[in-house]
């Protein structure tokens, strides 16, 4: 059964809406269209994006424009975002966008014309280097939001909630280097902080999961659990860097 048919029906609507009005802008120069992330598994959550890759022959100016209108109405109504790719640009993207585009190959799903990410080849040196650079960035951002947040706990049920993604599409990364896999990145990231024993990080990772499904967490356990988060972090940079070594 398709991805697309565990989607809410708004969703479904709005992404079949989208996808007609694609293919009458960009015409020929379409190539496909294809669906990522947790929509693509049928796990989308209340706080979860729409992701959408378009690969076309040519960005065309006249095309664009007349797709400005559907892309910000899906986008105010259900989080669409969408990526318009050339589709020669596709190796380059993968090799500068290492673990997003992992992400991608691992879990897609194809709404129209051919699949062009299934047994996409990304270099290995570029992998070690992009999720050192994701997780890097993660740790510093992370940081710095919980210093203007630190009073504010719904804020960082949010920011909790946000963060749930990349930390997972990382650890599906750091498995795929160490030559291990798992059925999903939620079960990725299970693994990772498997790990790394000494943390009872099972009630951290429901936290997560609560967070990403809008369900608020406890009064006081948002700042220890963003605490831990950001010591997950940390270690999954460990890990980054004695692979890179």
């Amino acid at each position: 059964m398709p991805k697309t048919a565990q989607l809410p029906d708004l969703v479904t609507r709005w992404l079949d809406d989208f996808v007609q009005s694609a293919r009458d802008s960009f015409g020929g120069d379409l190539l496909s269209i294809t669906l990522f992330g947790s929509a693509a598994e049928g796990k989308l959550r209340p706080s979860s994006d729409v992701n959408l890759i378009l690969v076309l022959k040519r960005f065309d100016q006249g095309a664009a424009d007349a797709m400005s209108e559907p892309l910000r109405a899906a986008h105010a109504a259900i989080m669409l975002e969408a990526m318009f790719i050339l589709e020669s640009e596709i190796v380059l993207a993968a090799e500068a966008f290492a673990v997003k585009f992992a992400d991608i190959e691992t879990r897609h799903e194809v709404l129209f014309g051919r699949d062009h990410f299934t047994g996409l080849e990304i270099p290995v040196d570029a992998l070690k280097f992009r999720v050192r650079q994701v997780l890097a960035n993660l740790v510093l951002r992370l940081r710095e939001s919980y210093v203007l947040n630190s009073t504010q706990e719904e804020q960082l049920s949010r920011i909790i909630a946000g963060v749930a993604g990349p930390l997972r599409a990382a650890a599906v990364t750091l498995l795929k280097l160490q030559g291990r896999s798992a059925p999903n990145p939620k079960e990725a990231l299970q693994l990772v902080a498997r790990d790394h024993p000494g943390t009872a990080w099972e009630p951290v990772l429901i936290a997560i999961t609560k967070a990403r499904d809008g369900v608020p967490l406890a009064s006081g356990d948002a700042r220890s659990v963003y605490f831990s988060i950001l010591a997950l972090a940390n270690l999954m940079l460990d890990d980054a860097e004695k692979l890179s070594a």
